[in-house]
């Protein structure tokens, strides 16, 4: 699928994805601005948060605990929309998704 990344400026990149990645792999492989993804996934550092529009939420995994408890350590505004985009996984279903990447 294709999906969108869009930065705090307004600008978007459209990008294909593979399924069974996570959007932060694809994101990193796309070489996208402002995801670092420095843990390589691993749900420990934070530095792939992004903000997911709500009528994505039915259409991604629900967010554990473990989710919620790094995204505590992010340094920007993390609100109802915060997910770590390493925990959201590629499927056909993100098709046309804009996933909007923070300030810092």
């Amino acid at each position: 699928p294709k999906i969108n990344f869009k930065n705090s400026k307004g600008l978007i990149k459209t990008v294909e994805a593979k399924i069974g990645w996570s959007v932060m792999e694809t994101a990193l492989e796309n070489q996208i601005p402002g995801i670092l993804g420095e843990c390589g996934g691993g749900c420990s550092c934070a530095t792939c948060h992004v903000y997911v529009d709500p009528d994505l939420h039915s259409k991604i995994s629900t967010i554990s605990e473990i989710e919620e408890e790094t995204l505590d350590f992010v340094d920007n505004k993390v609100d109802g929309s915060s997910r770590l985009s390493c925990q959201i996984e590629v499927t056909e279903l993100l098709e046309g998704a804009t996933f909007n990447i923070p300030e810092n």
